[in-house]
């Protein structure tokens, strides 16, 4: 199976959500799948990780941001948080939730593999 990588690149938690729910989507069926969050987007990740529609996820039977992003790490996705995104929202790698890698595109880019697919959001 080609592996799925997706590259976020706007601070929207629901993009995020949508992102995570793909990735593990392709994880449960045996494929690899990465996340990284670009620039804005690694804010996202600043405990408590939450999102504005949380609560209405949760009303429908559906889990809450943080309970995404830990089902998705513990299915095997990997989550990198962009280095200069972490500058930019004043945050280190000490504030990403356990599991959460740091690295640039260049480095996220040479993990890809040939053959796997990379969405943009």
């Amino acid at each position: 199976m080609r592996g799925l990588n997706i590259v976020l690149t706007v601070p929207d938690a629901e993009r995020l959500r949508g992102a995570l729910v793909l990735a593990s989507a392709q994880a449960a069926l045996g494929g690899a799948a990465s996340l990284f969050l670009q620039l804005d987007a690694v804010a996202l990740l600043r405990a408590p990780l939450s999102a504005p529609r949380d609560d209405a996820h949760q009303a429908a039977g559906l889990p809450r941001l943080a309970a995404l992003v830990d089902d998705a790490m513990a299915l095997g996705v990997a989550i990198i948080a962009c280095q200069s995104g972490l500058a930019l929202a004043g945050m280190t790698a000490a504030d990403l939730p356990k599991g959460v890698e740091c690295g640039g595109p260049v480095g996220f880019l040479s993990n890809c593999g040939e053959e796997a697919r990379l969405l943009i959001g």
